[in-house]
């Protein structure tokens, strides 16, 4: 099993920029995508980012496209989202997540580790 802690979440001005991070340890080797998602509150979880953790390709949300970076280091083995351009409606718990296959899927059920969340707020 991979275990995930997401940091780096905070209150933030509309326009302003946040950087996430999130810290990988146990199975480590089993992780072949890795990727953000985010929950505002009432609505449900959705798709931001995702990246392969050996070639590094990429997959974004088009909300966020743009504005957005995921990136990850594999020698420190954290998973980094540097978030710019934010706005309120960029409010949201966010989540890193991985799972043990190929493919930058957006569906949350195919990743089977996940962090408890890091909350960031985008004020207006």
């Amino acid at each position: 099993q991979v275990q995930l802690e997401e940091s780096g979440g905070g209150l933030v001005q509309a326009g302003g920029s946040l950087r996430l991070s999130c810290a990988a340890s146990g199975r480590t080797f089993n992780m072949y995508t890795t990727a953000w998602f985010r929950q505002a509150p009432g609505k449900e979880r959705e798709f931001v980012a995702a990246i392969s953790w050996g070639g590094g390709s990429t997959n974004y949300a088009d909300s966020v496209k743009g504005r957005f970076t995921i990136s990850r280091d594999i020698f420190t083995r954290r998973l980094y989202l540097q978030m710019s351009s934010l706005k309120p409606e960029d409010t949201a718990a966010y989540y890193c997540a991985s799972k043990s296959s190929a493919g930058l899927t957006t569906i949350q059920a195919t990743y089977d580790s996940w962090g408890q969340g890091t909350q960031v707020t985008v004020s207006s």
